[in-house]
């Protein structure tokens, strides 16, 4: 029977009167220990995601074994540990944490003797006998931890709140937000390893520390935007500091059309109707995103968008805690690439608003196709909630 003393890795407990919880879920579960509310405590748990620990060994194996058992001198028993998001220890190489919801858990535990220990070594701790049924019949009735999406959600305790790797950690937060994820954690365990490492194969081809450097530094060179939306942006940019002011799309459409002819001459080469034709329905493209952003609160009446960069060092903010979670790279190396973000972020945009703009720009551009679907209107929502939530770093962190 492996053994794992969480004591070593979680905070202490401390008087009650001088504890911060972490986040908002140790918050509730130690308001409903305290009360002796055992029914809202399992609620809790409901909605939240909570993670066993297991060696690295047994996770990169072909079985990856039972998570492991702990003593617990306040029980005098054998107990399986769960630990809520809040107080896991910061990423190391070894040992790992598996993401399970309290339904899985209950439904895995079989026969099993030992008891359950929730976030022993912390003031929210509990212990609990073994009584699957009623765990199960808890996660039932509650909403699951995708509750958590679409809210802002900050680690109050052991993160940047402001600063420079506060500000690069804003950079990610529409994404951050969408997926209900602590917004200023650096070191992060994501959903947990292997779901961590699943969805980087799955979305970005990462499979290891290579491939994962590689697309990092693919963000931060903003590979992932388009060459012409930043032509035809920059084309604008170009005009309206000529002429002051708005620029009239019917000018817009032939400057870029000249800028075009222009280039492929310049490189002795020719330029198809059909490129001609696809800048200039980008154009369009662009003027009735900006038009509905407009509309929505995303940009102000007269606002433009500056650039789509911010959609790749978004992007790279994330990536560099996805980075962490799956065990690609260490907390300090991921540091270093979100103060680039920041760099990088600062040098091309001048508040957060035209930062913003320009993400959901990017976003919408490369998955929405103006349906004004899902790809936009999960931003919409994300933006809505950093632009009035009391610790939103667009309103805790100061751009420049």
């Amino acid at each position: 029977m492996a053994m794992w003393n969480p004591l070593a890795a979680v905070a202490q407990p401390q008087p009650s009167a001088a504890w911060q919880a972490p986040t908002e879920n140790e918050r509730k579960l130690y308001e409903a220990k305290a009360r002796g509310d055992w029914v809202g405590y399992f609620d809790v748990l409901a909605d939240c995601d909570l993670f066993i620990s297991m060696s690295r060994w047994e996770a990169d194996g072909p079985d990856t074994g039972p998570p492991m058992s702990y003593w617990s001198p306040v029980v005098g028993r054998w107990c399986e540990v769960v630990l809520t998001e809040g107080v896991l220890p910061a990423p190391a190489p070894d040992p790992v944490f598996g993401l399970i919801s309290l339904g899985d858990f209950a439904e895995s535990w079989g026969n099993d003797e030992r008891w359950l220990a929730v976030n022993p070594g912390t003031p929210c701790e509990a212990y609990f006998p073994p009584n699957p049924g009623l765990w199960k019949a808890h996660a039932d009735r509650g909403k699951g931890s995708d509750v958590q999406r679409g809210t802002l959600r900050t680690l109050w305790v052991g993160a940047p709140l402001q600063g420079p790797v506060a500000h690069g950690l804003g950079c990610g937060a529409l994404m951050n937000v969408a997926n209900g994820a602590l917004w200023n954690a650096m070191g992060t365990h994501g959903n947990g390893y292997f779901l961590e490492r699943k969805s980087l194969e799955q979305w970005w081809g990462v499979t290891d520390r290579s491939s994962w450097q590689g697309a990092l530094d693919g963000l931060l060179k903003g590979r992932g935007v388009r060459g012409p939306w930043e032509f035809v942006l920059e084309v604008r940019s170009s005009l309206s500091q000529q002429f002051g002011g708005q620029v009239d799309p019917a000018l817009w459409r032939e400057t870029a059309e000249k800028a075009l002819l222009h280039s492929a001459a310049e490189r002795g080469g020719t330029v198809s109707d059909a490129e001609v034709a696809g800048v200039k329905q980008l154009i369009g493209r662009i003027t009735r995103y900006e038009g509905r952003f407009r509309a929505d609160g995303i940009l102000a009446a007269n606002g433009r968008v500056r650039s789509a960069l911010a959609w790749d060092y978004g992007r790279a903010s994330c990536m560099a805690r996805w980075g962490v979670g799956a065990r690609f790279t260490d907390i300090p190396e991921a540091e270093q690439a979100v103060l680039h973000v920041s760099r990088l972020s600062k040098m091309t945009y001048n508040s957060w608003e035209e930062f913003a703009a320009g993400y959901i720009l990017g976003r919408c551009l490369h998955f929405d196709d103006e349906q004004f679907g899902h790809w936009y209107t999960q931003m919409l929502h994300a933006h809505q909630v950093l632009a009035t939530h009391a610790e939103s770093p667009w309103r805790t962190v100061s751009w420049a």
